[in-house]
Protein backbone atom coordinates (compact mmCIF):
# COMPACT_ATOMS: atom_id res chain seq x y z
CA UNK A 1 0.00 0.00 0.00
CA UNK A 2 1.29 3.36 -0.94
CA UNK A 3 2.19 5.57 1.81
CA UNK A 4 -0.42 8.89 2.25
CA UNK A 5 2.30 11.39 1.53
CA UNK A 6 2.58 10.35 -2.24
CA UNK A 7 -0.56 11.22 -3.15
CA UNK A 8 -0.05 14.86 -1.87
CA UNK A 9 3.43 15.19 -3.58
CA UNK A 10 1.80 15.86 -6.92
CA UNK A 11 1.10 19.04 -8.22
CA UNK A 12 -0.94 18.60 -12.31
CA UNK A 13 -1.09 21.85 -13.85
CA UNK A 14 -4.39 23.33 -14.04
CA UNK A 15 -6.18 24.72 -17.17
CA UNK A 16 -3.79 27.82 -17.11
CA UNK A 17 -0.63 26.00 -16.93
CA UNK A 18 -0.13 26.50 -13.07
CA UNK A 19 0.83 23.57 -10.86
CA UNK A 20 -2.48 22.68 -8.61
CA UNK A 21 -0.91 21.01 -5.62
CA UNK A 22 -2.83 18.12 -4.44
CA UNK A 23 -1.43 18.90 -0.59
CA UNK A 24 -3.94 21.25 -0.59
CA UNK A 25 -6.27 18.63 -0.70
CA UNK A 26 -5.04 16.92 2.39
CA UNK A 27 -8.58 15.86 4.61
CA UNK A 28 -10.33 15.54 1.14
CA UNK A 29 -12.09 12.43 -0.52
CA UNK A 30 -11.01 13.02 -4.52
CA UNK A 31 -12.71 11.44 -7.20
CA UNK A 32 -10.49 11.67 -10.45
CA UNK A 33 -11.83 11.16 -13.49
CA UNK A 34 -10.15 11.22 -16.95
CA UNK A 35 -12.93 13.24 -19.48
CA UNK A 36 -13.19 13.82 -23.05
CA UNK A 37 -15.78 15.71 -24.59
CA UNK A 38 -16.58 13.76 -27.44
CA UNK A 39 -16.84 10.73 -25.82
CA UNK A 40 -20.05 8.18 -25.61
CA UNK A 41 -19.74 8.95 -22.06
CA UNK A 42 -20.14 12.36 -22.06
CA UNK A 43 -23.45 12.52 -20.64
CA UNK A 44 -20.80 11.58 -16.91
CA UNK A 45 -20.41 15.22 -17.11
CA UNK A 46 -23.82 15.79 -15.26
CA UNK A 47 -23.34 12.54 -13.29
CA UNK A 48 -20.53 14.02 -11.50
CA UNK A 49 -21.53 17.72 -11.33
CA UNK A 50 -24.78 16.32 -9.66
CA UNK A 51 -23.16 14.61 -6.90
CA UNK A 52 -20.25 17.16 -6.12
CA UNK A 53 -22.59 19.66 -5.80
CA UNK A 54 -25.02 17.44 -3.69
CA UNK A 55 -21.79 16.37 -1.37
CA UNK A 56 -20.10 19.62 -1.15
CA UNK A 57 -23.24 21.18 0.38
CA UNK A 58 -23.82 18.51 2.50
CA UNK A 59 -20.51 18.06 3.56
CA UNK A 60 -18.49 21.48 3.07
CA UNK A 61 -14.75 21.00 2.32
CA UNK A 62 -14.42 17.37 2.28
CA UNK A 63 -14.53 16.31 -0.81
CA UNK A 64 -14.11 17.11 -4.73
CA UNK A 65 -13.47 15.91 -8.03
CA UNK A 66 -10.79 16.52 -10.19
CA UNK A 67 -11.25 16.23 -14.12
CA UNK A 68 -8.10 15.42 -16.05
CA UNK A 69 -9.13 16.02 -20.20
CA UNK A 70 -7.50 13.26 -22.23
CA UNK A 71 -7.10 12.88 -26.14
CA UNK A 72 -5.59 9.81 -26.11
CA UNK A 73 -8.67 7.68 -26.93
CA UNK A 74 -9.95 7.88 -29.94
CA UNK A 75 -9.02 11.53 -30.09
CA UNK A 76 -12.06 12.62 -28.11
CA UNK A 77 -10.69 15.62 -26.46
CA UNK A 78 -9.35 18.07 -29.39
CA UNK A 79 -10.13 21.27 -28.42
CA UNK A 80 -7.84 23.77 -26.26
CA UNK A 81 -7.97 24.37 -22.40
CA UNK A 82 -10.44 27.26 -22.79
CA UNK A 83 -12.46 25.21 -25.62
CA UNK A 84 -12.80 22.40 -22.74
CA UNK A 85 -13.52 24.19 -20.08
CA UNK A 86 -16.24 26.48 -22.45
CA UNK A 87 -17.65 23.41 -23.46
CA UNK A 88 -18.00 22.04 -20.21
CA UNK A 89 -19.22 24.87 -18.38
CA UNK A 90 -22.13 25.54 -20.84
CA UNK A 91 -23.55 22.49 -21.81
CA UNK A 92 -23.48 20.38 -18.58
CA UNK A 93 -23.12 23.17 -15.55
CA UNK A 94 -19.51 21.71 -14.55
CA UNK A 95 -18.36 23.78 -11.59
CA UNK A 96 -15.71 20.62 -10.01
CA UNK A 97 -11.76 21.74 -11.40
CA UNK A 98 -10.58 20.70 -14.49
CA UNK A 99 -7.20 20.53 -14.75
CA UNK A 100 -4.64 20.61 -17.73
CA UNK A 101 -5.24 18.23 -21.03
CA UNK A 102 -2.99 15.13 -19.76
CA UNK A 103 -1.62 11.92 -20.89
CA UNK A 104 -3.25 9.06 -18.81
CA UNK A 105 -1.06 6.13 -20.36
CA UNK A 106 1.35 5.39 -22.42
CA UNK A 107 5.36 6.32 -22.17
CA UNK A 108 7.27 9.87 -20.29
CA UNK A 109 4.71 12.02 -21.34
CA UNK A 110 1.81 10.52 -18.73
CA UNK A 111 1.07 12.48 -16.02
CA UNK A 112 2.92 11.49 -12.76
CA UNK A 113 -0.62 11.25 -10.94
CA UNK A 114 -2.05 8.70 -13.36
CA UNK A 115 1.31 6.38 -13.27
CA UNK A 116 1.22 6.40 -9.45
CA UNK A 117 -2.67 5.38 -9.85
CA UNK A 118 -1.95 2.62 -12.36
CA UNK A 119 1.33 1.33 -10.11
CA UNK A 120 -0.72 1.51 -6.81
CA UNK A 121 -3.77 -0.19 -8.45
CA UNK A 122 -3.82 -2.98 -5.18
CA UNK A 123 -6.06 -5.58 -7.25
CA UNK A 124 -8.93 -3.01 -7.65
CA UNK A 125 -8.67 -3.78 -11.71
CA UNK A 126 -7.32 -6.98 -13.69
CA UNK A 127 -5.47 -4.49 -15.92
CA UNK A 128 -3.99 -1.37 -14.16
CA UNK A 129 -4.03 0.64 -17.12
CA UNK A 130 -6.31 3.62 -18.00
CA UNK A 131 -8.14 1.64 -20.82
CA UNK A 132 -10.69 4.61 -22.05
CA UNK A 133 -12.05 8.00 -21.20
CA UNK A 134 -14.45 8.46 -18.09
CA UNK A 135 -12.36 5.98 -15.63
CA UNK A 136 -12.76 6.70 -12.09
CA UNK A 137 -10.61 6.52 -8.69
CA UNK A 138 -11.37 7.80 -5.36
CA UNK A 139 -8.76 8.63 -2.97
CA UNK A 140 -9.56 8.99 0.25
CA UNK A 141 -9.25 11.87 2.86
CA UNK A 142 -5.87 10.25 4.01
CA UNK A 143 -4.19 10.01 0.28
CA UNK A 144 -5.03 6.59 -0.46
CA UNK A 145 -6.55 4.61 -3.32
CA UNK A 146 -10.22 3.15 -2.19
CA UNK A 147 -10.91 1.81 -5.58
CA UNK A 148 -11.16 1.84 -9.40
CA UNK A 149 -13.82 1.59 -11.45
CA UNK A 150 -13.97 1.30 -15.66
CA UNK A 151 -15.64 4.03 -17.96
CA UNK A 152 -18.90 2.09 -17.62
CA UNK A 153 -19.70 2.54 -14.04
CA UNK A 154 -21.68 5.77 -13.65
CA UNK A 155 -20.49 8.56 -11.12
CA UNK A 156 -24.12 7.82 -9.66
CA UNK A 157 -23.14 4.19 -8.47
CA UNK A 158 -20.31 5.80 -6.33
CA UNK A 159 -22.31 7.90 -4.30
CA UNK A 160 -22.56 5.51 -1.36
CA UNK A 161 -18.60 4.61 -1.39
CA UNK A 162 -17.88 8.54 -1.50
CA UNK A 163 -20.29 9.14 1.25
CA UNK A 164 -19.14 6.48 3.28
CA UNK A 165 -15.44 7.68 2.94
CA UNK A 166 -16.53 11.25 3.54
CA UNK A 167 -17.61 10.15 6.50
CA UNK A 168 -14.73 9.09 7.74
CA UNK A 169 -13.33 12.88 7.14
CA UNK A 170 -14.64 14.41 10.31
CA UNK A 171 -11.69 13.72 12.27
CA UNK A 172 -8.98 14.39 9.92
Amino acid sequence: MASESEFYTFAPLDKAGKPFPLETLKGKVVLIVNTASKCGFIPQYEGLEAPYRKISAEYPERFTILGFPCNQFGEQEPGSEDEIQQFCVVNFGVTFPLLRKVNVRGGDEVELLFNWIRKNNQGFLDDAEIQWNFEKTIISGTGEIVGRWRSQTTPESLMEVIRGEVGKTSGI
